[in-house]
């Protein structure tokens, strides 16, 4: 146990839906003196698995039968979709909530920080609050009082540090949260998500920090995020949660991607939808036959529901036309996901002149180079038309381009960057000796 940090056995969490009662007074009572003799509630069912999609019942698991062992100096990551468990499993192992079965054996000090203003009380202000929280860690007032100054630097707070964190906005809330999480030196860390509050300044000051606390001070870390740019970046292994259950535990570009092949039937039927209404598409001048996304210009198979920025995205449309004309655009929009548009482009942006298209088959392919995106989800949305007429609205046909970054160059390109896109500029360098 010397070099186990954190050691999970048989961990579960089961919650009741509905209402806090059991539905009788007789069975409140059995509750009750249950709980006052120390057993076990014999009004709990066992064997319901956390499926949010399923109606009815009267209990949920949220984990179940949960084992993992952490080792000290470890930064682990929990990944899976939402409703897998992920916070749950944090709250228990934080002691916010206790486990209905299963034990936890700690080796040190636990620090959290779950949600905005974790462990805060909101009259105090955060002078007070930091030495709260370090009391709460079993630290000395000297011990804290040695780190306030490198707390408040950190989290940026200094003109405010006699106000009640009640008037913080949510980024100040978190700032000061995270750093007397890190600071007052507990021996393992727990965060969950509640870094995306921050602005992305601050998140590179708190991946550096978990990484100095891990690296160079040697202590423990769990990380829950959905960007698996960060998880590959900061995580030795990843522990992948699904439906309240461990589907699996090991290294972290293997995990990573059995998470992200588990996701591709989303993206999947996202894409093939957005095809079977371009396919539907048909009148008197053009007919579609094929939509394609690839990375693999052999295959031209959408392979994954993620997809790696350090390579090409193709886009191919294949279609026939009926009719002699000129003037035939084929096109996209690329849009974030709250839909900024991040450009638009059409298949004879290259030509000095509108093109005239004889009768026949088309194929068009569309190339989004390399190093362009940043790490995040994008919409594609289609269009067609002649001149200023358009046949198929942008919003008609769209499906959701999952991005991640995937190789260790890439990673450390867009750590540096902010901004909509980032695109690897070419610099001409020149030295001028004296």
């Amino acid at each position: 146990m010397s070099e186990i940090a954190l050691k999970v056995e048989n961990l579960s969490k089961q919650y009741r839906l509905g209402l806090v009662g059991t539905g009788t007074i007789s069975h409140d009572l059995n509750r009750l003196f249950a709980r006052w003799r120390g057993k076990r509630d014999p009004t709990l069912k066992i064997g319901q698995e956390n499926q949010l999609s399923e109606k009815g019942g009267e209990y949920v698991w949220a984990l179940q039968d949960i084992n993992f062992d952490v080792r000290k100096g470890e930064v682990l990551g929990i990944i899976g979709k939402n409703g897998a468990g992920k916070s749950t499993l944090l709250k228990v192992l934080s002691k916010v909530t206790a486990p209905t079965k299963g034990r936890i054996k700690a080796n040190g000090r636990i620090a959290s920080l779950l949600e905005v203003g974790t462990g805060f009380h909101p009259e105090l202000t955060g002078r007070e609050n930091i030495f709260l929280n370090g009391a709460i860690l079993g630290m000395h007032r000297s011990e804290i009082k040695a780190k306030l100054d490198e707390i408040v630097d950190f989290a940026g707070v200094g003109k405010y540090l006699d106000t009640p964190v009640k008037r913080y906005s949510s980024g100040m809330y978190v700032r000061l949260a995270f750093a007397v999480a890190a600071f007052l030196e507990p021996d393992i860390l727990i965060v969950d998500e509640v870094l995306a509050v921050g602005d992305a300044e601050f998140q590179k000051k708190a991946i550096g920090k978990m990484k100095d606390v891990s690296k160079g001070e040697g202590r423990t870390v769990l990380f829950v995020s959905h960007n698996m740019g960060l998880i590959q970046n900061l995580c030795h292994s990843v522990v992948f949660l699904q439906e309240g259950k461990v589907l699996e535990k090991g290294a972290t570009n293997i995990i990573i991607q059995q998470y992200l092949n588990t996701n591709f039937n989303h993206t999947h039927q996202s894409f093939e939808k957005a095809k079977k209404r371009l396919l539907e598409v048909e009148d008197n001048v053009i007919k579609f036959l094929d939509l394609k996304i690839y990375q693999d210009k052999h295959s031209q198979k959408l392979e994954s529901s993620y997809f790696d920025l350090s390579k090409p995205i193709y886009i191919q449309f294949t279609y026939e036309l009926k009719k002699e004309m000129s003037g035939l655009r084929v096109g996209l929009d690329l849009k974030t996901i709250d839909a900024i548009t991040i450009f638009r482009t059409f298949h004879d942006d290259n030509a000095l002149e509108k093109s005239f298209f004889p009768i026949g088959r088309y194929v068009s392919t569309a190339c989004i180079p390399p190093n362009f995106l940043m790490n995040k989800n994008y919409i594609v949305y289609l269009s067609v038309g002649v001149h200023a007429v358009r046949w198929i609205l942008f919003e008609d046909i769209s499906f959701t381009l999952e991005m991640s970054l995937m190789t260790s160059f890439n990673q450390a390109y867009a750590d540096k960057r902010n901004g909509l896109i980032m695109p690897l500029i070419e610099w001409e360098n020149q030295t001028h000796e004296k």
